[in-house]
């Protein structure tokens, strides 16, 4: 189990939450000391009000094992994982619950149930972020898409950096820096990623990518270090400054998150996005830490979302 940092990032997003309502999140098959401890912790802070859907008996009995209180908790039961998906699911669906979150269960049994006919999907690519609390670096960082899309088109890297500008903007942000990365940061025809990464700047040039400043493409080290893009001539506004890291394809941005969390000690927040509502998208290693700030992300996109439909933003 990786260490918590304690460097303050998660607890500035924590305190963004302070006086929001808590928000309704259907919790999927929590049979696991952890998961259930996270959300039970969660709704204990105010930052959600957990919904627990799974069979009933294995929930109380992991709550009996680890000690964690149930009291006035809302507990349905239903027959194992796979129904716990689809009526967690279900109660989005009826206007029951504005997030959704995954409890013990495996990804792929709960993203069927999100992406189903009569699932959660919307008109935009769903993707995931990893919200990572890096030590070595100054602020809260995005890293985009490390576990949905294997290999992603230009069209569904320009969803993907719709969902992350549009979660950046929801924790407070003005105008969140995308790096486009790639293994170089010239465009040739050769890598395709960094074509991918010139278009993706040409389209936000021409407004069909709008709330952040991109820049790509864009090799790691010149990427996240001012004095690496200097030596290169590269002069960018989001070189040494971004707030999000667009990878190339899934197994770019999975090694990559992986490499924060098992080298630099980062703590790392998981949401899916793009569906109808956000989804908490925890690894059954997270710490309840991890839980947590995954559930203040999901709290502030929650709001976001209320207020966009009420016409505030």
């Amino acid at each position: 189990m990786v260490q918590a940092t304690g460097t303050g990032k998660y607890e500035r997003l924590l305190e963004r939450c302070r006086g929001l309502e808590p928000i309704p999140t259907a919790v999927a098959s929590p049979c696991e000391a952890t998961a259930l401890a996270g959300a039970v912790e969660a709704g204990r802070r105010g930052l959600i009000v957990p919904l627990l859907v799974g069979p009933a008996a294995e929930i109380r009995k992991t709550a009996d094992v680890a000690g964690i209180g149930l009291g006035g908790l809302y507990l349905e039961d239903v027959a194992d994982s796979q129904a716990a998906a689809v009526r967690a699911v279900e109660l989005v669906r009826e206007g029951r619950a504005e997030i959704l979150m995954k409890g013990s269960l495996h990804t792929d049994e709960l993203m069927s149930a999100v992406v189903a006919r009569d699932g959660l999907r919307t008109g935009r690519r769903i993707s995931h972020v990893f919200v990572m609390d890096v030590p070595t670096y100054h602020k809260v960082l995005v890293v985009t898409d490390a576990a949905i899309n294997i290999a992603p088109t230009l069209e569904d890297k320009a969803d993907i950096c719709r969902n992350a500008i549009d979660l950046a903007l929801s924790l407070g942000l003005q105008q969140p820096k995308v790096g486009i990365l790639a293994a170089v940061e010239t465009v040739t025809s050769r890598m395709p990623a960094t074509l991918d990464a010139a278009a993706l700047c040409k389209m936000a040039e021409r407004g069909q990518i709008t709330g952040g400043l991109l820049d790509g493409p864009l090799a790691f080290d010149n990427a996240i270090s001012r004095d690496a893009a200097r030596t290169k001539g590269i002069a960018s506004e989001v070189a040494g400054d971004p707030d999000i890291l667009l990878a190339p394809d899934l197994e770019a941005g999975n090694i990559l998150a992986k490499q924060l969390t098992f080298l630099a000690n980062a703590d790392s927040a998981g949401l899916v996005l793009g569906a109808r509502v956000p989804v908490i998208l925890t690894s059954r290693a997270d710490s309840v830490r991890s839980r947590i700030a995954s559930c203040a992300v999901a709290m502030l996109v929650a709001h976001a979302r209320r207020r966009q439909q009420s016409g505030e933003l």
